[in-house]
């Protein structure tokens, strides 16, 4: 399978209802092929509910959404056993997770109890009730959306619960000309509700087949690990990457690297991914800018690392 017109394929139906936000779709789609989560954060009204919508509906599988709000309870997430007066028994109501996408509607306004439902499906992909395990769906891909903090009414994920997403993108505000092209494409229609289905799970299922073949050099993985043990050192930060992370970059840089049409992995490849995939793993200490602040010291190790190169013999 060509990676290249795989992703050109899905990117293109999205770009029928997102407007320049190509590199954002690009990275959304390498964490799914790399069976990871994203949490895509920026302030309301941005598209980050539209482009979830936009990625599930482009391929043929089951899609459920889930509003988070203070009053959520786990069980609205997972799903509960109720009895059955006609059957005298307990049936299982299964929840909104069990789905193939997954989308988590502003996951930081409903309490830290609730936001724990969600941590087991997106780990070790089941969930328990009652002592009984069941499986969410195959594949299982959370779609996160989250207000900044300081918003009103937003409870702040703990650290549990972000490092298990792969990637933390931002949609960020369109320049003059994509607002003026967005304003003219909903003018008189919506056009997700247009929007058809064009890839399949089983066609997924086998491009994640090929991700997994994807080659990486002994020097790649070092320098991945030298940037991943760089963000465990110096006095301001709390907590470094864990190995998770440095899981979750190999994965979704042979992803990248499928989606660019190569069967091998390049520092280039890495240098993209290291700031969505590794910024929201790091604690810094108070007052250091949060979000930002993180992403500047990736930067600053991105630019402090050396970068393997090949050598070549005359």
């Amino acid at each position: 399978m060509d990676g290249k017109q795989f992703g050109d394929k899905i990117l293109a139906n999205i770009a029928k209802v997102i407007i320049g936000k190509e590199h954002t779709a690009r990275l959304l789609l390498t964490a799914f092929l790399a069976d990871g989560h994203v949490l895509l954060e920026d302030m309301p009204g941005t598209g980050k509910t539209k482009l979830a919508k936009t990625l599930a509906k482009s391929i043929h599988g089951d899609f459920s959404r889930i509003q988070f709000t203070p009053d959520l309870l786990p069980s609205d997430v997972t799903g509960i056993n109720v009895y059955d007066r006609q059957k005298n028994e307990f049936v299982l109501r299964r929840g909104p997770v069990f789905t193939n996408i997954l989308l988590a509607d502003e996951i930081n306004r409903a309490t830290p109890r609730t936001q724990a439902g969600l941590l087991e499906c997106m780990e070790e992909r089941q969930v328990t009730i009652d002592g009984q395990t069941f499986v969410p769906g195959e594949p299982f891909f959370v779609i996160a959306t989250q207000n900044p903090v300081e918003t009103t009414g937003t409870f702040p994920l703990p650290e549990a619960q972000t490092d298990r997403f792969m990637m933390r993108l931002a949609m960020g505000l369109p320049e003059r000309e994509e607002e003026l092209a967005l304003l003219e494409r909903y003018m008189e229609r919506e056009p997700l509700d247009d929007l058809e289905s064009v890839l399949t799970l089983e066609e997924l299922s086998e491009a994640r087949q090929a991700v997994v073949k994807v080659f990486v050099h002994p020097c790649v993985r070092e320098y991945m690990v030298s940037l991943v043990r760089a963000t465990r050192k110096g006095e301001q930060i709390i907590m470094g990457v864990s190995p998770r992370g440095s899981l979750a970059l190999l994965r979704s840089a042979k992803a990248y690297a499928f989606l660019d049409g190569r069967t091998y992995v390049s520092p280039d490849d890495i240098r993209a991914l290291a700031v969505p995939v590794l910024a929201h793993r790091i604690v810094l200490g108070y007052g250091l800018n949060g979000a930002n602040g993180a992403e500047k010291l990736v930067e600053r190790i991105l630019a402090s690392t050396p970068v393997p190169t090949e050598e070549f013999k005359v």
